[in-house]
């Protein structure tokens, strides 16, 4: 028997240009118990309609149903919320956005001081800017060791602070 239909049904349904028509021949076709045996693959794939048992559906009385178990069904309130209740978590953010900008302000003022720090060696006077303070230590505790002076030891920590 000849099925060139058939096949051509098939490379239809496979490029997806097959109409509901088409598509209810082929489940027809691969319904009845004479399949050949080369279309045999394709016949679950066309039947599995049949073979599935029907899902279960919800009925109309559903809904009520539910309702009768899970509640007594009282009308819920409105609450009613003030602004400043709405904008709370915005006030707390911006307080702790302010909060922080003043401790880092804080930190930054704590490191630049501004104060002269004198080295000793010279007229010279160096602003601190919180970099170079290490400098300066360094450059007293040279002067201290180069030097021929003999310094008594209350003097060398007094000029090491």
């Amino acid at each position: 028997m000849d099925y060139k239909y058939i096949d051509q049904l098939l490379d239809r349904y496979w490029n997806c240009e097959t109409t509901l028509e088409e598509e209810e021949i082929l489940r027809a076709f691969f319904s009845q118990d004479n399949v050949p045996v080369e279309l045999l693959r394709y016949r679950q794939l066309f039947i599995y309609e049949d073979s599935e048992p029907q899902a279960d559906r919800l009925g109309d009385d559903f809904d009520e149903r539910l309702l009768q178990q899970v509640g007594d069904g009282q009308p819920v309130k409105m609450r009613r919320m003030k602004i400043t209740s709405r904008l709370m978590p915005l006030f707390r953010a911006a307080a702790m956005v302010a909060i922080l900008l003043t401790l880092g302000n804080a930190v930054q003022m704590s490191f630049n001081t501004g104060e002269p720090v004198y080295t000793g060696m010279s007229d010279e006077v160096i602003t601190s800017d919180g970099s170079d303070v290490a400098l300066v230590d360094t450059a007293k505790i040279d002067t201290v060791k180069q030097s021929s002076i003999i310094l008594p030891v209350d003097d060398v920590q007094q000029l090491l602070k």
